[in-house]
């Protein structure tokens, strides 16, 4: 047997935070704020279209067309067509993938070279940066900078902005893609419109291909608006747009995703998919494409989904935020996704040597004494920046607001417990 098994391209990235942060809240029975999933059901639409999936056509349960089941595909290219404005193509400018996480792997694997520079910018869902170093890319970074508030207030998502003058000194020769994500995980920022275009303007002058993931598109809050960077001129050519429909219709399991962009990008994707995955389950691909039928036909009115789902998330949110405050910690109203930080810092100041190993970011230490003492589980917001950023973003943690009112009614007997212990 070969002295070293692992693949070279696997070195620095085999540690993964999250399971310990599950297990832990697992083994202490910690009402989990942390992973990003809906603890309650789909819409009825969608539960009774994978139904009908499995119980009417037998042929369901074959092989479909490798790169999408036509009905999805035809539906995705006249739904977000019609978004983006673009005439599109559902054989040439769709890909059907085994969730939005193949997607985006599928993307890095068609399209980053050995030495290729990708531009992410801080923090990221933490997926970005292993996925480039597999391709053989250079991880380039670009952070969000929160601004001041005034004493007493909440930050807000939207304070989180990009420096122009960084963002353009990221851009080199050797730069092959930029990874945008709106609404991002974790802060829940909406890029405006603005700042899209700063993004597509330096995309165009340095001839770069933009990776747009999009997972959160409909869940976008307080009067918000999502705009999709491919939209803007010039840059449908260059962009690969990301979605999922696990975000979309509350249904994570059912990993289907999908990827829309132009035939000269796409087609290399395709090559990838037929030489891994090569085609994803028929019928959750059929469900998926009934529900956006249904969709479609209630698009922009009170029945519509995709209006009520973020109403309803966003009661959440505030709830949440209202809880959370009544201990001393400090969310960051997010604009949109599924997720808020909330700053921990009084914490770090108070008690600031918690059990943890020496070189151990502040916030993972934070969250396991969270679990293990108040029983409430969230992620530590440092893993979504790289190595060399961490230990300047280490009083923020992360929580995942779409849950269910029993998870949020259990959440609040926790969190009473905390404000009585801090009582006098």
């Amino acid at each position: 047997m070969a002295t070293r098994l692992q693949a070279r391209r696997l070195d620095g990235i085999d540690h993964n935070p999250w399971v310990e942060c599950t297990k832990m809240a697992s083994e202490y029975d910690a009402v989990n704020l942390g992973q990003g999933f809906p603890d309650f059901p789909p819409p009825d639409f969608a539960l009774q279209a994978f139904q009908l999936a499995l119980s009417s056509d037998f042929m369901l349960n074959q092989y479909t067309k490798a790169f999408g089941y036509p009905p999805l595909t035809k539906i995705l290219a006249s739904f977000f067509g019609k978004l983006l404005g673009q005439e599109i193509d559902p054989l040439k400018n769709v890909l059907v993938t085994v969730g939005a996480y193949g997607a985006l792997f599928t993307a890095f694997q068609a399209l980053v070279d050995e030495g290729d520079e990708v531009i992410i910018i801080e923090p990221f869902f933490d997926c970005y940066e292993p996925m480039t170093l597999m391709a053989g890319g250079h991880p380039v970074f670009v952070t969000l900078k929160p601004s001041p508030t005034q004493d007493g207030e909440l930050d807000s998502a939207s304070n989180w902005q990009l420096d122009p003058t960084e963002l353009a000194s990221k851009f080199t020769s050797r730069t092959k893609a930029l990874i945008l994500n709106t609404p991002n995980n974790p802060v829940g920022k909406v890029f405006s419109k603005a700042e899209l275009e700063l993004v597509a303007n330096l995309c165009q002058q340095h001839d770069v291909i933009c990776i747009t993931d999009e997972v959160y598109q409909w869940l976008v809050y307080d009067g918000y608006q999502h705009t999709s960077i491919a939209s803007l001129p010039g840059m449908w050519e260059r962009t690969l747009t990301i979605g999922s429909a696990g975000k979309s219709f509350s249904a994570t399991g059912w990993k289907v995703g999908w990827v829309l962009g132009p035939d000269s990008l796409v087609k290399h994707l395709r090559t990838v998919h037929q030489n891994s995955i090569y085609h994803c389950p028929t019928q959750g691909q059929a469900a998926v494409a009934q529900s956006f039928q249904h969709e479609q036909l209630h698009f922009g009115q009170p029945s519509s989904y995709f209006v009520q789902f973020p109403q309803a998330m966003q009661r959440c949110r505030d709830h949440m935020i209202r809880s959370l405050q009544s201990v001393g910690l400090k969310p960051v109203i997010p604009q949109g996704s599924y997720f808020f930080i909330a700053d921990i810092s009084d914490f770090k100041k108070k008690m600031p040597d918690l059990p943890g190993d020496k070189d151990e970011p502040y916030d993972r230490r934070f969250v396991k004494w969270m679990i293990k003492n108040k029983g409430l589980a969230a992620i530590p917001t440092s893993i979504f920046y790289s190595r060399p950023h961490q230990k300047h973003f280490d009083h923020y943690i992360r929580f995942c607001f779409v849950k269910d009112e029993s998870t949020l009614q259990a959440m609040d007997e926790k969190l009473q417990k905390w404000k009585e212990e801090l009582r006098p």
